[in-house]
């Protein structure tokens, strides 16, 4: 029998699926196999993917031995939802976290399991943070994005999303992210001078919370010397200090936390995406022990028990953090990126962003930047946009690409502008 072509079954998810799609939009292809990478449509054709399903396939698709692990617990009948019970699937993860992420880097963390997304997380994390408190207000900063459920909404600074609220959203005040008014002006020392002014207006913080780059935000990177200070007068005026590592984290950024080697100490962390491995649901927010003070059942949701998520977890931690070997490996790959998109940049006098193996080029416009992308997505690279105003191609390959192939997307990444900036200038002339 004669499978259908695409075209003739796109119209199921037009008359089925919610308009608020977006990717698809985007790459519109029937994908249906992906591995490394790589993905395949269903005519065979191959596209290198520097989307990596925005960050939450950091090691890539269906690693081989992250797959042979699910598929061992699955064939045995191991379990697959245990809500918040005891599981050796659980029980091993935590173990492994224990042990290759948590006391090599000296760190002392509850971990507290909240359900399937980052927003999940971050939910979690500002609660537990007005808990603690007993404060209402948290401090976000602009640009950032922590979510799109309300409470992590009214922390997102992203004008799309919190337009779909559909009803106010409060308990949030925007401050002044890393380098916002140019490199002049401290925007910590504007933060500072603020919460320590009685009559400033601004409600003393139950939290902080921050990107150490802002992934949708546009890839701004803050300083270390900057996130150092906005920890400190989060302890100078007793609110905690919360990292969402959602997007920057489990490698993205270099270490396994994108904080590492900076002097820091949050409070909260919150992780998702990648944590899992293979893109199974899965977010942590991890919490210092003197911050734990939930009563059982206080936070919870059905599916923190996601059982296939832990084996795969651990079986990544094994695999990717047992020594230093594969952060080497990304610091190597992040270097080379740096190289290849600043001869972009410093041909086209763009800006670079970002930071590690999240970096882009600043296109100059959303429109230019989503013609780059179309562009490159014709010649077999997904790549996505960024920023306030999509202005930024962002490069979020798997850490795991190979060498030969990350080269090549990069060629046509490099070829891509070359030719939408050639138009441009043609046009002008």
């Amino acid at each position: 029998m004669k499978t259908a072509s695409f075209d003739d079954r796109l119209p199921v998810f037009d008359r089925v699926e919610s308009g608020v799609r977006s990717y698809s939009r985007s790459f519109p292809k029937l994908f249906n196999k992906a591995v490394g990478a790589t993905i395949y449509d269903e005519k065979g054709n191959s596209y290198t993917d520097f989307l990596a399903g925005c960050s939450s396939l950091n090691y890539g698709h269906n690693d081989p031995d992250l797959k042979k692990a699910l598929i061992e617990y699955i064939s045995e009948d191991g379990i697959a939802q245990g809500l918040d019970m005891f599981t050796d699937a659980k029980e091993q993860f935590l173990s492994s976290f224990e042990t290759y992420i948590l006391k090599p880097r000296g760190l002392d963390y509850r971990l507290q399991f909240t359900g399937p997304t980052g927003a999940n997380a971050v939910e979690a994390a500002l609660k537990l943070a007005r808990k603690v408190t007993g404060r209402t207000n948290v401090i976000s900063f602009t640009n950032g994005f922590h979510g799109v459920t309300l409470g992590a909404l009214a922390a997102t600074g992203n004008a799309k999303h919190r337009a779909g609220a559909g009803t106010p959203m409060a308990g949030v005040t925007r401050a002044a992210f890393d380098g916002y008014y140019g490199p002049e002006i401290n925007t910590a020392d504007l933060l500072n001078q603020q919460l320590s002014d009685p009559s400033s207006g601004i409600d003393a913080p139950a939290a902080i919370i921050v990107e150490t780059v802002q992934g949708e935000g546009g890839l701004n990177a803050a300083s270390p010397e900057w996130l150092r200070q906005i920890e400190g007068i989060a302890q100078a005026h007793g609110a905690l200090f919360i990292v969402d590592d959602i997007q920057a984290g489990c490698g993205r950024t270099g270490g396994f936390f994108s904080f590492e080697e900076m002097g820091l100490s949050p409070d909260i962390v919150t992780l998702a995406k990648s944590i899992s491995g293979m893109g199974l649901p899965m977010a942590l927010t991890l919490i210092k022990p003197e911050h734990d003070i939930w009563t059982p059942a206080e936070h919870n949701g059905t599916f923190r028990g996601n059982n296939h998520a832990f084996v795969t977890a651990r079986a990544a931690l094994e695999k990717f953090w047992a020594d230093d070997g594969f952060a080497k490996e990304v610091a190597d790959k992040a270097e080379l990126l740096a190289d290849r998109l600043g001869r972009i940049a410093q041909t086209h006098d763009l800006r670079l962003r970002g930071r590690g193996m999240m970096l882009g080029v600043d296109a100059g416009s959303g429109e230019r930047a989503a013609e780059i992308c179309a562009a490159c997505f014709d010649n077999g690279l997904i790549i996505e946009t960024s920023g306030s105003h999509d202005e930024v191609v962002k490069v979020l390959a798997p850490l795991t690409i190979s060498d030969v192939q990350f080269r090549a997307g990069l060629g046509i990444l490099e070829t891509t502008f070359a030719e939408a900036f050639a138009t441009r200038n043609s046009a002008a002339a």
